[in-house]
């Protein structure tokens, strides 16, 4: 076969490298009509997101709701049909409401213990830019933020050991006393809060931070110039502008936190007793010990239907504000 063809439309022979380089070229052309298209490019750059989130939320999430109304053991692999009795198991099961109370103490503490000091530490790296080790500070302040759950949960592990813990050791020579946290009933949930609230407050910081950047400068300085009051500066300019954001931190805290599993796992597993029993740990107890599927999906359904609902409560009060406030001007 030849490696050459006649042109129709220029009259002379291309070879097969300028033939490729012509198609290569039309198909380049093709593809930027494409992208110039308002309403095609927008869907092509989708596509790919699209794709990856039918594939891993949308499928497995429809799958985990038919299962819900299954009785079915990972172990037996047999199936059941039980309607909504998986459902009704779990509204009647006392162990699930005395986790899921046990949960919202864990949230509602750690999201307002984490929110304040997010907030003070938040307002003093932003009123002290000019102070000498700043950025070194913050570096550090953000260390705990990006370290994984399993390496705080093993180290705070080994910090409360009571053989060889730096803790038993502390309050053993200042206070005389021997302490145990996570072996002691009464100390374990707020010793490993005070694990989750050293790991998440510097998100807080963060996110107060970035509110507090998100001020006009403008106003700022107009106040300083006028010498308005610090707390009326806080209402009238720092908070109508920042609230969102901050409000927006809070809510990802909140569903971050009430899905805590693997730092409690690693530190308690629930115990002693069931003091730091969380929801996730019963939900991980019943699908990954007892194989039992079905009820675990329905829990898991539930679950996804509470976050949708602190989530729609959220957008709801917020966007009740902006109406408020848009009526008034």
């Amino acid at each position: 076969m030849s490696l050459e063809t006649l042109s129709p439309s220029s009259g002379h022979q291309e070879t097969l490298p300028e033939l490729r380089t012509n198609s290569f070229r039309r198909a380049l052309a093709r593809i930027s009509h494409l992208t110039d298209d308002a309403r095609i490019f927008p869907t092509l750059i989708l596509l790919p997101v699209m794709f990856f989130f039918i594939v891993w939320n949308v499928i497995p999430t429809l799958w985990m709701i038919g299962l819900s109304f299954y009785r079915y053991s990972l172990m037996l692999g047999n199936e059941q049909f039980l309607g909504t009795n998986n459902y009704m198991s779990i509204m009647t099961d006392s162990q699930v409401w005395e986790a899921l109370s046990r949960t919202f103490i864990w949230v509602g503490a750690g999201v307002a213990i984490q929110t304040i000091l997010g907030l003070l530490l938040g307002f003093l790296f932003w009123g002290s830019r000019d102070m000498p080790g700043r950025r070194l500070a913050l570096t550090l302040l953000f260390t705990p933020m990006v370290l994984t759950p399993v390496a705080v949960g093993v180290f705070f592990r080994l910090l409360y050991e009571p053989t060889f813990g730096i803790v038993n050791y502390l309050t053993t020579t200042v206070l005389g006393v021997q302490v145990n946290p996570l072996n002691d009933r009464a100390i374990a949930f707020g010793a490993v809060l005070l694990v989750d609230t050293w790991m998440w407050t510097p998100f807080m910081i963060l996110i107060t931070l970035a509110a507090l950047g998100s001020v006009p400068k403008a106003e700022l300085e107009a106040a300083e110039i006028d010498r308005i009051p610090w707390l009326k500066r806080l209402r009238y300019i720092i908070w109508p502008n920042a609230k969102f954001i901050l409000m927006l931190g809070i809510l990802l805290r909140t569903i971050d936190s009430f899905k805590t599993l693997d730092l409690v796992y690693l530190m308690t597993n629930g115990g002693p007793g069931n003091t730091t029993d969380l929801i996730a740990l019963l939900l991980r107890r019943k699908a990954f010990e007892a194989f039992d599927l079905g009820w675990s999906s329905a829990m898991a359904i539930l679950l996804l239907l509470t976050a949708i609902a602190f989530t729609s409560i959220y957008l709801y009060i917020l966007n009740l504000n902006r109406r408020r406030q848009e009526a008034i001007v």
